[in-house]
């Protein structure tokens, strides 16, 4: 049987209700009474419960974790570091699959039914209503890889995407690529919608180079090689930004399946730097998104909201640069 608060107290020779206030945050306990009932807690094994405790505090410190795309393995390192993180600051994670949910009415109910003390939506594909929901539900929220604003509704703490599209053309343009496209995910993504417009915003200043645009209909690997085996049956462009690198791995797929070779015959550079592009049979060059710091950041926010309710909403910004491995044509020489 599991010890109780009972047992503590008297092995500890104080009243419950010092036992409690020790295992309690912010309540009023000395120094030596703490150290005693600690000290009979570690000889019993005793461990708080923490839905008890979260009756006596009014906070349960769960943190809803709240994503869509499950399909893309960029996700599991996005779900380790949210995870660690937050438990390392003493708040547990309820992890919510919002897979084909566009609508947050739901979401907001469970969550709110399970007493979360915030939200973290981990998602660069859900549009800034969605969290915004939970915000005008009263639930301190961070928008982790969301749509970047300078007056944002919520905090965000993302990249800014259109850049990411015109740095992708960029360095295209730079390697003499002539015929170039962008090949993005599910269009009605807002991520999407913001590479593709910082892509063909930097190609129209080029008008030397030909553009063309395509979206597969999901970030992952088998939408990426589906989108690259159509676009393969015409003639196809000389390079291609695929706005994701599962994207990416599967248009590799594809392109070694018909023949051809990258970057002999077609260039692909992606955005993410997941673990995956880094393998020496892929050594994708991709646009480095630096997720371990959008996650401590927003970590940082969401102990702050828990704070204070009010504080006012802010964007984080972080910048991309490119990563080069061997999927591009070299630079010409200078």
């Amino acid at each position: 049987m599991p010890v109780t608060l009972k047992e503590v107290a008297e092995r500890a020779g104080v009243s419950r209700s010092a036992v409690s206030r020790t295992f309690t945050d912010g309540a009023s306990v000395s120094e030596k009474m703490r150290r005693k009932v600690e000290k009979a807690a570690r000889e019993l094994g005793y461990s708080p419960n923490a839905l008890a405790s979260s009756l006596t505090t009014g906070r349960t410190k769960l943190i809803g974790l709240v994503s869509n795309n499950f399909h893309n393995p960029i996700f599991l390192q996005v779900f380790d570091l949210f995870t660690r993180g937050l438990q390392d600051k003493g708040l547990r994670p309820l992890l919510v699959n919002l897979s084909d949910e566009v609508e947050p009415g739901n979401s907001v109910r469970m969550l709110r039914q399970y007493s979360v003390d915030g939200v973290v939506v981990a998602s660069s594909t859900l549009p800034p209503e969605f969290a915004k929901a939970f915000r005008d539900a009263g639930v301190p929220v961070v928008h982790s890889f969301g749509r970047y604003s300078s007056s944002p509704d919520v905090h965000v703490v993302t990249i800014d995407n259109r850049e990411a599209g015109r740095m992708a053309a960029r360095t295209l343009i730079a390697r003499g690529y002539t015929d170039v496209a962008f090949l993005g995910g599910p269009e009605s993504a807002t991520s999407t919608q913001d590479r593709y417009a910082g892509f063909m915003s930097e190609m129209s200043a080029n008008p030397n180079c030909r553009s063309s645009y395509s979206f597969a209909d999901a970030y992952s690997f088998d939408a990426g090689r589906r989108e690259m085996q159509r676009l393969l049956k015409s003639k196809p462009a000389e390079a291609y930004f695929c706005g994701d690198d599962v994207l990416s791995i599967g248009a590799l797929s594809a392109i070694a399946d018909s023949g051809l070779s990258c970057p002999e015959d077609i260039g692909i550079i992606g955005l993410n730097d997941m673990e995956m592009a880094r393998w020496e049979n892929i050594n994708l060059t991709t646009i480095h998104q630096p997720i371990e710091q959008i996650i401590t950041s927003s970590i940082e926010l969401m102990l702050a909201l828990l704070e204070d309710a009010n504080r006012h909403p802010e964007a984080r910004i972080y910048s991309c640069p490119v990563v080069e491995r061997g999927t591009l044509r070299p630079l010409p020489p200078a």
